[in-house]
């Protein structure tokens, strides 16, 4: 089983109860999100991503990019495809309309790019790494910038591609050594190199935008010497018409694990002296400019975790239903049975599924909270909205990136020795699964984040705000699953009030308890949402609505995960409450063996 179908009914779900469905049309800017179109949309997103893309998946990854010196050349079933995804506007969902976009949540395109990338997750980097681009732009770039490059950038005709990282600056931007020189006419000339470049250069739009961190002659140094300038892989004229090629060149796409169709560029940019790039935004505020891409892609790439372990879910749980092997464990026979009658091969899936849910509400309520930032009226209501959204991109992105990781593996598990064979196809989910813990500052940098800013930031409001919210869903709504809950809430603030009066006195224990607090925070946070979908599951059996048999597995799901999986979370507590003792007291030279 390689094809991929989504999961409608689960994503329609997860978008009623963690994305704000309900209050989409509420808000002046969504007005046009109605039912039924939220529903046609969902639909039609399923049936490309099912029916065009998920076919592409394991052909583009065993042809994948080549390099030549032309330029980088796509699989060639991935040139009809990308054409179809093209033509039928899917990058323009949540696009503002002034610019050729249709202005719907973001949280529907999130659904939407979360069937493309289980479809074909190298694919799928393209147009994410567009839509930050476009971000960027659009929120520090001039108005002629805005309307020269973004209406062809969010149909998707042209893409776009982030440099950041150099071989001797990749966590560490700023030491960077691109640079930039002004020029007589405001332009800049770029040179240097970058690498690690997802999507950098390749042959299925007519032109790459790139946005390019680089210092200027005079400029502090640091971060706070770093600029971010637009330049363009073929000139634009002023009407918008392409013109001649810039000086900008990949010299070589790297061999790696996985994503293989995903062109990973070394670029060039100057070679000739001749890289006219244009600054976004003001010089020496490069750094700021770029997080604004960067907050995008970290819940994107979160969202490729999720997307991952959705698909490998399905390849296991549909072998597991067809692979016969031993009797059932307590039989009265020796009959062999589907292995989905073995216990242990239940776990494995309920842990794939349910993990995979819970990131997927994650994820939903992160980018709804991003909508309302952005599109409420109210400014309390935005800064709460931003607050939340803040403090949940971190968890979104290293939570679910680490559980796409180890579902794929359970996927290969589940197969048995066959998971091993390239052959059976599940080999790839893993491979391609295991980039995205690293991409987008690797979830260390992000655990770090969470416990270095987030706690912190206003005095520990939104933190707060959220674990009072799940205490008031257990002594209320979720009161029958109080057992399972109230402690696992008893340790999260207990390991947040830790962290949070440590201070820079302890700060290195800070830094020791970030990963291990980051997965206690991420599990905690799921159990609560998949607990809220089990009692809006079990509103709906009660009322004799929706289809029963995945009301139930809501339930039973929700059950599972508290069970099963959210004792492992509370005993994290010890290792958070530790410090750093152990972890730094051994010598370096001791890590050697001689």
């Amino acid at each position: 089983m390689t094809d991929y179908r989504a999961p409608l009914e689960e994503i329609r779900f997860a978008l009623e109860t963690a994305g704000g469905l309900a209050d989409w049309t509420s808000i002046p800017a969504f007005e046009e999100a109605g039912d039924d179109l939220v529903a046609a949309i969902l639909e039609e997103a399923g049936k490309l991503a099912g029916g065009e893309i998920a076919p592409t998946n394991v052909p583009g990854d065993q042809i994948g990019a080549k390099w030549t010196e032309e330029g980088v050349i796509s699989p060639d079933v991935f040139k009809p495809m990308h054409q179809a995804y093209v033509e039928g506007g899917w990058s323009t969902l949540s696009a503002k309309p002034e610019l050729g976009g249709q202005g719907l949540p973001s949280t529907l395109s999130t659904a939407v790019d979360e069937m493309v990338t289980s479809a074909n997750m190298a694919y799928s980097l393209l147009p994410m790494l567009t839509s930050g681009a476009i971000e960027a732009i659009d929120a520090h770039g001039t108005d002629e910038q805005r309307h020269l490059y973004l209406p062809k950038m969010i149909t998707g005709e042209w893409s776009g591609a982030m440099n950041l990282t150099e071989p001797s600056a990749g966590s560490d931007v700023g030491a960077l050594r691109a640079k930039a020189s002004r020029q007589p006419d405001g332009s800049y000339l770029i040179t240097g190199q970058k690498i690690f470049i997802t999507w950098g250069d390749h042959d299925l739009a007519d032109n790459v935008i790139h946005l390019v961190l680089a210092r200027l002659p005079d400029a502090p140094a640091g971060t706070k010497g770093i600029s971010m300038f637009l330049v363009p892989k073929v000139h634009v004229n002023a009407d918008g018409s392409l013109g001649e090629p810039n000086d900008v060149k990949c010299v070589s796409i790297e061999h790696k694990l996985g994503i293989h169709a995903s062109p990973t560029c070394v670029m060039s940019f100057g070679d000739n002296g001749n890289c006219v790039g244009y600054i976004v935004g003001e010089e020496n505020r490069g750094m700021a400019n770029m997080f604004t891409m960067m907050n995008h892609a970290r819940i994107s790439v979160g969202l490729e975790g999720v997307a991952i372990a959705e698909r490998a879910y399905q390849h296991a749980a549909s072998y597991a239903l067809e692979r016969v092997q031993s009797a059932a464990i307590g039989a009265k026979t020796r009959e062999s049975v589907t292995i989905i009658n073995h216990p242990d091969v239940r776990r494995m899936l309920l842990t794939m599924r349910a993990t995979a849910e819970a990131s997927r509400a994650i994820i939903y309520r992160n980018v709804w909270a991003l909508d309302r930032a952005h599109a409420l009226e109210d400014a309390e209501a935005r800064a709460a909205a931003k607050g939340e959204a803040d403090l949940l991109t971190p968890i979104s992105k290293a939570y679910s990136t680490d559980i796409g990781v180890e579902a794929a593996s359970l996927g290969i598990q589940v197969y048995g020795g066959m998971g091993f064979v390239e052959e059976t196809g599940v080999a790839q989910y893993y491979r391609d699964a295991r980039i995205a813990p690293i991409y987008e500052g690797t979830n260390g940098i992000q655990a770090l984040d969470l416990v270095g800013r987030k706690l912190n930031a206003d005095g520990g409001a939104h933190w707060r705000a959220l674990i009072a919210e799940m205490r008031d869903f257990a002594a209320g709504e979720g009161s029958a699953y109080a057992g399972d809950l109230a402690p696992a809430v008893d340790a999260l603030e207990d390991a947040a009030n830790t962290l949070f009066e440590n201070g820079f006195d302890k700060i290195v224990d800070t830094a020791a308890a970030a990963t291990p607090y980051l997965r206690l925070f991420g599990t905690v946070l799921g159990a609560y949402m998949l607990s809220r979908q089990a009692v809006e599951a079990e509103k709906c059996l009660a009322a004799g609505e929706g289809n029963p048999s995945f009301l139930k597995a809501k339930v039973s799901t929700a059950a599972f995960y508290r069970e099963q999986i959210l004792p492992s979370a509370v005993a994290l507590l010890p290792s958070i409450k530790a410090g750093a003792r152990h972890i730094t007291d051994m010598a370096e030279e001791a890590f050697l063996r001689h």
